[in-house]
C-alpha cells in the first residue's frame, strides 16, 4: 500500500512537472471554449501577434442607456491570455455614466482610475455590508470575486479606468439585465423582488424583456 501510494505521488509530480514545461497555451479560437479555457494553438502557428493586443486604444462607442463603454481584453479577444489567469478591460464613462450593479463569477477585479472621478463599491455576501468610495485619478480599488459591484462617473468630466481580472474569462452578469431583459413572467419577478408589476413591465420594456 505504501509503495502504491508512493508510485501515485511520483506520477503526480511528473505530471505537474511536465505541465510546468509549457511556457504558454495560446487559445485556439477555432475550437469551443471549455471550463479549462480554450485548447492550445499549435506551437508552430503561434506568433508574436498572439501576445499583443491593441484594442484598448481603439475608439469606443458609448452605450446610450448607461453612457459608458467596456472594451474587454479577455481570451476571446486576446488569445495569448489563455491559461494565464489574467485579463484586462477599459472602462469609459461619460458625465453621468454608470457601469450597473454586476458580478464577475470567475474573477476578482482591480480598478485603476486613469482620469476623472469614479464612485465605486461592492456589497459583501455575508451581511450585505456596502464598501464604496469616490476614487480620484491614480486611485486603485479591488472587487472580490463574485460580489455585486458598480462604478459611477461622479465627476464633472468624462472618466477612464483600466481594470484587471484574475482570469482570462472573468464572466459577467448584470443584475438589471438578469431580472428584466428576459422572458421570466412579471408575476414571478414581482414575487421574488417585491417590486411593483407596473415598474417591472416598464423596466422590461426598456431592457428588452418580455412577459
Amino acid at each position: 500500500m505504501y509503495f502504491q501510494g508512493l508510485f501515485i505521488f511520483s506520477l503526480l509530480i511528473i505530471s505537474s512537472s511536465e505541465a510546468a514545461v509549457l511556457d504558454f497555451c495560446v487559445g485556439d479560437l477555432s475550437l469551443p471554449d471549455g471550463p479549462g479555457g480554450y485548447a492550445c494553438k499549435k506551437p508552430s502557428k503561434v506568433t508574436c501577434d498572439d501576445f499583443v493586443f491593441s484594442g484598448l486604444a481603439a475608439p469606443v462607442k458609448l452605450i446610450p442607456l448607461i453612457k459608458a463603454a467596456v472594451t474587454p481584453a479577455f481570451a476571446p479577444q486576446f488569445p495569448g491570455l489563455n491559461g494565464l489567469g489574467i485579463s484586462m478591460a477599459r472602462l469609459d464613462l461619460a458625465i453621468g455614466g454608470v457601469i450597473p450593479m454586476h458580478t464577475h463569477p470567475g474573477a476578482s477585479e482591480v480598478l485603476y482610475v486613469v482620469q476623472g472621478e469614479i464612485c465605486a463599491g461592492f456589497i459583501s455576501s455575508s451581511d450585505n455590508k456596502v464598501f464604496f468610495k469616490t476614487l480620484k485619478q491614480g486611485d486603485i480599488m479591488v472587487f472580490p470575486q463574485g460580489l455585486l459591484h458598480f462604478q459611477i462617473n461622479s465627476g464633472k468630466t468624462s472618466a477612464l479606468a483600466i481594470v484587471s481580472f484574475s482570469s482570462p474569462t472573468p464572466g459577467l452578469q448584470i443584475t438589471d439585465f438578469a431580472l428584466f431583459a428576459n422572458d421570466l413572467p412579471t408575476e414571478l419577478v414581482a414575487a421574488t423582488t417585491f417590486l411593483d408589476a407596473a415598474l417591472i413591465k416598464k423596466l422590461k420594456g426598456v431592457l428588452g424583456g418580455t412577459n
